[in-house]
């Protein structure tokens, strides 16, 4: 009865493996055993999700749709065109939520945060942004590990983790609403754990040649993780700026540029498939755009801060991959740089990485789309005989056309992410006080989910603040529609049970 109850009611599974996520910082305690006196912190978060995923699990769908709000159908949800996707959009918003709730209770058990703090740090650690209120210098090995493992597993995503060791419709639902791009087996449960032999492969090798290179072996467990979720938590101060080691930024560099990078590339590469993946249009306009802003970064940092040659385009490299990849790692104080190249750094914050990758931002694609559609329309109109042009570009599948529909859902996207970047950058003008340059910057960092910040982000950091932050970050690792059209099944759920 149990067992059928568990297959017909996935949450508790869910619920359970989430709390299960929750022991693996214990992990470290053997290494640091004077750290033990924060496992009770760990433990009586995942008891307390064992606890509740059995007791959920066990309660009937029928039983939960009768009692809880959020579970119910109202008239117009059923009368929907599209309630499929509502629903699972709903759901998936609602397994984030609780992991940035249940994240950010070890940190309070602990004493080490206040509760809005704590759960700022659980938001910027699932959603791979990086942003902190912590002093890492003082926080102990076992928290450090355990941001760098939200990231890991929060740049794979709730839903991706959960299909990888679980089959069902409701899987292939909860998929699809994270919006994930990239099926690449038939078997949803096979492309589950693909994507995750792959990520994991490459974690271990990122480990290796950091270790060969000099860095400590927890140090490199962290990075790796976080680099390769292109999420910016780091163990120093000063990020990867205090290795002073190039070969180690080259490491980072690789690694984020791995995660910047679509699952189906990542497959392709790992199948040697090298001359198919620079085929791909998104990933020839990733190399044109480092081609552009590389030098161009370059020239800024030696005319603006007297660099030489070599170590202008060293910062200028990592500075650059480091942006466009949404990580946040830094060589280098940002904010020392002139003007013109914080403003390419912005530039690239907003414009992102790969479709389908752990990045943020509006993405590579998208922004090549536009790119290509503004340069056809130009065209069209500078032509005598006003042709009608179908732009095309390849992706790993073959050649697609950018048709009206993706027309349509480009510049949707576009308008509702740049509409959500003025209001989050007007309100925290207002929270925080600070210049309409500051607060564009900071917002734009959370909505790409970039670690970078100009001073705002500290443990002095007011909570109003902190909550306008974590609302951007959460918009900007689901991609705004998801949250969207969670929020409106919500609201027609809800309406069903006034």
């Amino acid at each position: 009865m149990i067992k059928n109850a568990f297959k017909e009611n996935y949450y508790g599974k869910i619920i359970m493996f989430i709390g299960g996520l929750l022991v693996v910082p214990l992990l470290v305690l053997p290494f640091y055993p004077e750290e033990i006196k924060y496992a009770p912190s760990f433990i009586m978060s995942a008891l307390f999700c064992l606890a509740l995923g059995m007791m959920t699990g066990m309660i009937p769908r029928s039983q939960l749709a009768k009692n809880l709000p959020f579970f119910k159908k109202s008239a117009d949800f059923q009368n929907n065109k599209n309630p499929q996707h509502q629903k699972g959009s709903l759901y998936v918003l609602l397994i984030w939520c609780y992991g940035f709730l249940i994240g950010s209770v070890p940190f309070i058990i602990s004493g080490l945060l206040e509760p809005i703090h704590a759960l700022f740090e659980s938001v910027s650690g699932w959603t791979t942004t990086g942003l902190t209120v912590t002093d890492v210098t003082a926080l102990p090995r076992i928290f450090l590990f355990y941001r760098s493992f939200m990231q890991f597993c929060g740049g794979l995503g709730f839903v991706m983790a959960v299909v990888a060791f679980m089959t069902g419709k409701q899987s292939a639902s909860l998929y699809d609403a994270e919006n994930h791009l990239d099926r690449l087996m038939p078997n949803l449960r096979q492309t589950g754990r693909i994507i995750f032999l792959i990520y994991s492969g490459f974690l271990a090798w990122g480990i290796l040649f950091y270790r060969i290179f000099g860095m400590e072996l927890f140090d490199a467990v962290c990075h790796a993780m976080t680099a390769l979720s292109t999420a910016g938590h780091t163990t120093r101060i000063n990020s990867i700026g205090d290795y002073s080691s190039f070969p180690i930024e080259i490491i980072t560099i690789i690694l984020m540029l791995i995660g910047a990078s679509n699952f189906a590339v990542l497959l392709l590469l790992t199948k040697g498939k090298i001359r198919k993946i620079f085929k791909i249009t998104e990933i020839r306009f990733m190399l044109g755009l480092l081609v552009v802003f590389i030098p161009l970064f370059a020239v800024s940092l030696a005319v603006g801060m007297n660099m030489g040659v070599g170590e202008s385009l060293r910062n200028a490299l990592f500075g650059v991959v480091s942006a466009f990849s949404t990580t946040g790692f830094y060589n280098m104080d940002f904010f020392t740089m002139p003007p013109f190249a914080l403003g390419l750094l912005f530039l690239l914050i907003i414009i992102g990485g790969g479709a389908g990758s752990t990045a943020g931002g509006i993405k590579l694609s998208r922004t090549y789309y536009i790119i290509r559609i503004t340069r056809e329309n130009i065209r069209k109109r500078l032509s005598p005989h006003n042709r009608v042009i179908t732009p095309e570009y390849n992706t790993v599948r073959g050649k697609a056309s950018i048709d009206e529909s993706l027309i349509a859902d480009t510049f949707g996207f576009v308008a509702c992410y740049v509409g959500v970047f003025i209001i989050g950058s007007l309100l925290l003008t207002l929270t925080e006080g600070c210049s309409l340059f500051d607060a564009m910057f900071e917002f734009a960092a959370a909505l790409g989910t970039v670690g970078i910040s100009n001073g705002i982000i500290n443990a002095d950091t007011g909570n109003a603040t902190l909550i306008v932050q974590m609302v951007g970050m959460t918009l900007g690792r689901l991609e705004i529609y998801v949250v969207f059209a969670a929020a409106y099944s919500g609201v027609l759920r809800l309406r069903g049970t006034a």
